[in-house]
């Protein structure tokens, strides 16, 4: 179990370099929600391996609800940027 999250940890390094080197809003908001998706993801297999249902529904409520408060602020800077 270990080696499982020490692998999805390293993944979820690679958005955040990414994002490091470039300047755009968008990019850096974009590595912020995979990062949040990867996180909620990692939150489950840890509750499916300790067989908590409690941690894997508050990892389903990041999955679902958490990315969209983060893109939608993602759209408006964008919009903001534009104008």
């Amino acid at each position: 179990m270990n080696g499982i999250l020490f692998a999805m940890i390293l993944a979820l390094l690679i958005p955040m370099y990414e994002a490091w080197k470039d300047d755009d809003v968008w990019q850096k908001m974009v590595a912020f929600a995979s990062s949040a998706t990867k996180t909620s993801i990692m939150i489950l297999v840890v509750s499916v391996f300790r067989d908590d249902w409690n941690i894997g529904v508050t990892a389903v409520i990041i999955l679902s609800v958490g990315n969209a408060g983060l893109m939608l602020l993602a759209h408006i800077l964008k919009r903001l940027n534009e104008v």
